[in-house]
């Protein structure tokens, strides 16, 4: 028996399975509906200064991690200080996590730090995140793969946001908590005064330990030295703040405070009021702590800064609220901020803490 197959059954037959073909094809390329995102991103973002969703169009984390539970992470015990390493399957460097400490650092998208006095710039694909607690030397791998894929601002952006040029940030309520801060009022001799905390620069009050501290109007949007380091990883990243030192629980109101009894631990220790060297164990976020005053005085310690990372030209940069350039820079007015060489904060440069 021989069937017959009209030719114009055969033909609708081979167009409908040419059409499947083709949409199984579009399907699996990039850029599909389904398929991911191929937009073009700017290679580096440059960074004077952030508001909270700059980082948005221009950070991608540069490793995508596998969900949690899966091989995506391999981790590496190492020392001094006693920290785990984070890497991926090919063996990329993904996180740095230190024993008894909230920074993390993290790998991330390529950025500029620059302001208008800095010599050189830090490029940079480093990212300085605060956990929730302490590191207790187990990775929570859910915690990992969110920062590792946040666009916000990390710390380093934050304390950009200060810097001369930077734009007013305002929340929701009306309260501006970013911007161009000035170290303090002038005073009769023509210099910078002393004095200014986060809540002295936000105008609000702040209660620590039952006592409640009132702005001081003189120093409104003023931050000193440590009242920046309190603004960027106490009011804007969440650590604990007291005014006086209770044990490393919270981070207290002045430089030799925070180096002797804030929160994390110390990987760089003031040995004899000497000058430091050796930077090996610096990374990106960590506090960094200079006797820079000429006149002898006790506490040694008074100023505090934050280091950023290593510019352009090889040196290690760090940004700091200072009264020649009224208030925070990593700029080179009234001395190069650089931990190395024989400028002033190079020679004053004596200890550091992780938070």
């Amino acid at each position: 028996m021989v069937f017959y197959f009209p030719m114009h059954k055969l033909f609708s037959i081979f167009l409908a399975l040419l059409i499947l073909i083709l949409s199984v094809l579009a399907c699996s390329m990039p850029g599909a509906a389904g398929g991911g995102d191929n937009t073009a991103m700017p290679p580096t973002a440059m960074l004077s200064f952030l508001t909270p969703t700059a980082g948005t169009n221009s950070s991608t984390a540069n490793t995508t991690p596998l969900a949690a539970g899966t091989k995506a992470y391999h981790y590496a015990r190492l020392s001094a200080p006693p920290r785990t390493q984070v890497t991926d399957a090919d063996g990329h460097w993904l996180a740095t996590f230190t024993d008894n400490a909230y920074t993390v650092t993290l790998s991330g998208a390529e950025r500029t730090f620059t302001e208008q006095n800095a010599k050189d710039p830090v490029i940079s694909t480093v990212w300085v995140r605060v956990l929730p607690a302490p590191f207790n030397g187990i990775v929570d791998e859910n915690w990992l793969s969110h920062a590792l894929n946040d666009h916000s601002p990390d710390v380093l952006a934050i304390a950009l946001q200060y810097i001369t040029g930077a734009p007013p940030i305002t929340d929701s309520n009306g309260l501006q908590f970013a911007g161009k801060a000035s170290y303090g009022p002038v005073t009769e001799d023509d210099t910078r005064e002393e004095g200014g905390d986060f809540n002295d620069y936000l105008g609000i009050a702040w209660t620590f330990g039952g006592i409640t501290h009132q702005p001081r109007v003189r120093f409104f949007r003023s931050l000193d030295c440590s009242g920046f380091m309190r603004m960027v990883w106490g009011y804007r990243s969440g650590l604990p703040l007291t005014y006086v030192p209770n044990g490393g629980k919270s981070i207290p109101r002045h430089s030799w405070e925070i180096l002797s009894s804030g929160p994390g631990i110390v990987i760089i220790p003031d040995v004899n009021d000497s000058q430091v060297t050796d930077f090996s164990r610096l990374a990106p976020g960590d506090l960094v702590f200079f006797h820079a005053k000429t006149e002898a005085h006790d506490p040694q310690i008074d100023h505090i800064g934050m280091y950023l990372g290593q510019d352009t030209a090889g040196n290690y940069r760090f940004i700091s609220s200072r009264q020649k350039a009224d208030g925070p820079t990593m700029g080179d007015f009234g001395g190069n901020s650089l931990l190395n060489g024989k400028g002033l904060y190079a020679q004053a440069f004596r200890a550091a803490r992780r938070f």
